[in-house]
């Protein structure tokens, strides 16, 4: 299964930012509630509809994105 099966896009949800499907959840809050250092359960616990597959899909989608995005760095 494709992280893209459990990721939506949709203008009409959220303003168009990628959400777990069928949820309202936003990508970017799964990610930075792991960047803050919650536990998948603490994850799960906290949104029962979410499942372990769906923050699999949020981290690949996450790494895809960053794959398929140039970087700028500063040259100081």
């Amino acid at each position: 299964m494709s992280y893209l099966d459990r990721i939506e896009i949709n203008p009409r949800v959220c303003n168009g930012r990628p959400v777990i499907k069928g949820t309202r959840i936003p990508v970017a809050v799964i990610l930075e509630q792991i960047a803050e250092g919650e536990t998948w359960q603490d994850l799960l616990t906290g949104y029962p509809e979410l499942t372990i597959e769906d923050i699999k899909a949020t981290i690949r989608y996450a790494r895809s994105f960053l794959e398929h995005s140039e970087l700028k760095t500063s040259n100081a």
